[in-house]
């Protein structure tokens, strides 16, 4: 009878022992930055509102259809979100979010192109929006609130995109094709069908507009593609499940969110070669998956100033928060359930 006192007892101390270092270990925020994040919650349909600064949220936003990208206008500051819609429903419009006052100033419908996901700003306060199931890049008029045109990508489940730094050309990533549309918003046409082996996903630019760089989920590599001759130069190998790519404010590095590893991998974009490979805390063991949860690195946003990096922890509800200078994680921020794309207003 003693001796199972003694293990109850013992059993009741390691109980006791995670559930404090489990709350030790909850999301803390240490360092000090300007400007605001806005992070999108898929399954908490919301927007949470974090002051960098100060250290706090601010507000949560609902929003009424499941969203999952975003990005910003400024002059006024606005933050718009895709409304992609549930496995059930398919969305098909962007909310536009006031962020001076971080209230919602209205919705605009992308017409019957359905599951709006990825969003690019552009200039005269308009925004460039690819839909999963609709196919088509939507340029939209957000001072107006109105659609103003559409450009099918000719592809399957068109997901991100990224526009040409000096052109009038957006490049659109497309998943189930396993390829990259070249588009000319001038034109209103497709001017060159890029193909892979596989699906395509994340997708950027580097800083000169020289080379777009592509996540290839299935191979896990990057396709890095010439942007005059439309050739694949270097193909690198990531982690496993690439989901997301960005290159650093000063072009020189290029961070990939390894969606099945919990990693983040850095890149030199000049030598194409990983300078190191960041481990988000959640895989080691059991006992650190039930304090931190198995991680699934998504969205990258990059700080302005250059200094850090937001990467959004899809399966942990928050915001992992890297120092670009020493490529460690500095801070986490805790955000909503499912958290995927990330913007910026300073």
């Amino acid at each position: 009878m003693k001796n199972l006192k003694k293990v109850a007892i013992f059993l009741g101390l390691i109980f006791l022992s995670l559930v404090a270092f489990y709350f030790i270990k909850q999301p803390s925020y240490s360092i000090k930055t300007e400007g605001t994040l806005y992070v999108v919650n898929k399954v908490s349909k919301s927007v949470v509102v974090f002051d960098l600064f100060e250290g706090k949220q601010i507000k949560e936003l609902p929003i009424e259809i499941e969203p999952h990208e975003a990005t910003t206008l400024t002059n006024p500051n606005r933050v718009i979100v895709t409304n992609y819609g549930t496995p059930d429903e398919g969305g098909n419009s962007v909310t536009v979010i006031n962020a001076d006052t971080n209230t919602i100033d209205k919705t605009i419908s992308i017409g019957n192109s359905l599951r709006p996901h990825g969003i690019i700003s552009l200039p005269q306060n308009k925004v460039a929006v690819v839909t999963d199931t609709g196919n088509d890049l939507s340029i939209v008029n957000v001072d107006k609130g109105v659609l103003e045109k559409q450009i099918s990508t000719e592809q399957d489940l068109s997901h991100l995109l990224v526009k040409h730094p000096f052109k009038p050309i957006i490049y659109v990533a497309n998943i189930n094709s396993g390829s990259v549309s070249v588009i000319d918003v001038e034109l209103d046409s497709v001017v060159k069908i890029i193909s892979f082996k596989t699906k395509a996903e994340g997708i950027d630019i580097t800083k000169d507009g020289s080379e777009i760089w592509v996540t290839n989920i299935e191979e896990n590599i990057i396709s890095v593609i010439n942007t005059e001759t439309y050739k694949i130069t270097n193909r690198i190998d990531t982690g496993k499940e690439p989901l997301r790519l960005k290159f650093s404010i000063d072009g020189n590095y290029c961070l990939v969110s390894n969606s099945g590893d919990g990693t983040i991998s850095v890149y030199d974009s000049k030598t194409k070669k990983q300078v190191t490979n960041i481990s988000i805390p959640g895989k080691k063991n059991i006992v650190e998956k039930v304090l931190y949860r198995t991680p699934r690195p998504v969205g990258i946003l990059m700080h302005p100033n250059g200094l850090y990096a937001f990467v959004s922890n899809f399966t942990a509800s928050r915001v992992e928060v890297i120092d670009m200078q020493n490529f460690t994680i500095v801070s986490s921020i805790k955000v909503g359930k499912m958290p995927d794309g990330l913007a910026f207003v300073n």
